[in-house]
């Protein structure tokens, strides 16, 4: 197999970490969906805040190493409390669980991942044109 060039290998890490910051705005999503919901039973948990874990990742030949998104884990800092008795909700005290989802963060992690996204998508349209510059130079 023949060996990558430099442009196809930035390309391949910048296709990994396109994937990556995607399911990252995926996980992003998911979390502001559910930032105001309620547990289904009086007293119980609701929705969990999730959090992406990435690791490094080879991509193909050339050497390069990408990145993916490894899993996704549970963010276990501390439900948000609103007394509302009267809630389905509410636990024996008056206090309902709110979501550990703070809507700033999320949009902020949002923004974040976008702009990482654009990154990755002009670092492949460059190795593109790098290509396509090489390759009229051979022509000539």
């Amino acid at each position: 197999m023949a060996e990558r060039s430099m442009a196809g290998v930035a390309q391949a890490i910048a296709a990994s970490a396109l994937r990556a910051q995607q399911a990252r705005m995926r996980i992003i999503a998911e979390n502001l969906a559910n930032a105001n919901s309620t547990a289904k039973t009086p007293g119980g948990d609701p929705y969990r805040r999730q959090a992406p874990v990435f690791e490094p990742a080879k991509v193909a030949s050339g050497g390069g190493q990408g990145v993916r998104m490894a899993r996704v884990e549970p963010d276990q800092s501390d439900f948000r409390t609103e007394y509302s008795p009267g809630h389905p909700s509410a636990d024996a005290n008056g206090y309902v669980k709110l979501p550990n989802v703070n809507s700033l963060v999320e949009a902020m992690d949002m923004r974040e991942a976008q702009r990482a996204y654009e990154a990755n998508l002009n670092v492949i349209e460059t190795a593109r044109a790098m290509e396509m510059r090489t390759l009229d130079l051979l022509k000539k």
